[in-house]
């Protein structure tokens, strides 16, 4: 919002978590899946927050947030409720700061919004992570993850998984078991070096051209799921995507996590068609003639979003893919990634 001045700040606290690719299992991480099994990994780029504390006599709360994405720059007006970036302001809302703090939110990502990569997690992650340094006591990664889930879903009443925050929060390769919506564990998966470096050289995540958005499709699958009941073949075919996928990067067997993955998007294409859009299905046949060993759409799938590509051992036929994705349609877009080592990071500067 121009106009707003500000004096230097105090303090400034810095925050980022990473996004989501290879959601195996994605779907039973819900409330009507009512228990899940589910492997994805975290990635960079990374969401990030900046949030600087401003000196403030009169005692007056002042937040500002700049979404600098969209070229946003404006005052939380607390009577307004929610009305430019209700995520973001919900997530303030929630997180119950301070009286009298004069701050300016900064959040970025290099991600593209709608990229179906769980980016808007990763957001509500960092943001209430930062937030946290405001206020008594320190919340634990899970604790971060579950807060951001519920303003998703509670606050805000959005259809929200568990499976994004909780891969933001914790970073790596993760192995995520709901026992009972929205309650799980997450068992990171530590592997030898080799066996990162190489997972990391050979997957690639293609942007398809166009933001994801939730449809009519997503509503139907949900009914038709909600109404089978949680125990369903649908949604078992995709639980077991996920620990197979687990066991493979335990052996180091890229084949068969290649395989699992394949498996999870035809899984995904049963629940409907729909689901693997005419963009992805091209971008699926052109990784396979490039050899690559394995395919997810990413998130829940439907119109837009992106792909993760798992190559074989050639390094030039997975760059010869990219290239020729990237002539197929001016749309498509890689996006360099990079696998997360840490997920939340917060520190003060």
């Amino acid at each position: 919002m121009e106009g707003v001045d500000l004096d230097s700040p105090l303090f400034i606290i810095n925050s980022v978590a990473p996004i989501r690719i290879c959601d195996n299992g994605g779907w039973t991480d819900t409330w009507f899946a009512g228990h899940g099994q589910i492997f994805n990994i975290g990635v960079y780029p990374y969401a990030e927050v900046q949030i600087a504390v401003y000196p403030n006599d009169d005692r007056t709360s002042q937040i500002i947030i700049n979404a600098e994405n969209y070229g946003q720059r404006y005052v939380v007006i607390p009577e307004k409720h929610w009305d430019k970036h209700p995520l973001l302001e919900a997530a303030i809302e929630y997180m119950r700061l301070p009286p009298g703090l004069c701050l300016e939110v900064t959040i970025f990502s290099e991600a593209p919004g709608g990229a179906s990569t769980g980016t808007s997690a990763a957001v509500t992650v960092a943001l209430v992570g930062g937030l946290d340094m405001l206020t008594p006591g320190r919340m634990t990664p899970h604790e971060v993850a579950s807060a951001a889930q519920k303003i998703e879903a509670e606050m805000l009443g959005q259809q929200s998984g568990i499976q994004d925050q909780l891969c933001s929060a914790y970073g790596g390769i993760n192995f995520i078991e709901m026992f009972k919506y929205p309650h799980a564990s997450v068992s990171p998966i530590q592997i030898p070096n080799a066996t990162w470096w190489e997972l990391e050289r050979r997957l690639s995540l293609v942007y398809l051209g166009k933001s994801h958005r939730s449809s009519d499709v997503h509503e139907m699958v949900i009914r038709s799921l909600e109404n089978a009941g949680p125990d369903c073949r649908q949604l078992n075919d995709l639980r077991t995507t996920a620990t197979k996928s687990r066991d493979a990067l335990y052996a180091s067997d890229f084949v068969a996590l290649g395989a699992a993955m394949i498996e999870n998007t035809e899984a995904q294409s049963r629940l409907s068609p729909a689901l693997i859009s005419p963009e992805a299905a091209r971008a699926i046949e052109i990784a396979r003639a490039h050899g690559a060993l394995g395919w997810k759409v990413n998130g829940a799938g439907g119109d837009g979003g992106s792909l993760t590509i798992l190559s074989d051992v050639s390094a030039s036929a997975k760059r010869a893919m990219l290239s020729t994705l990237e002539q197929e349609n001016p749309l498509f877009k890689n996006i360099p990634i990079y696998l997360s080592r840490y997920g939340l990071r917060v520190w003060k500067q």
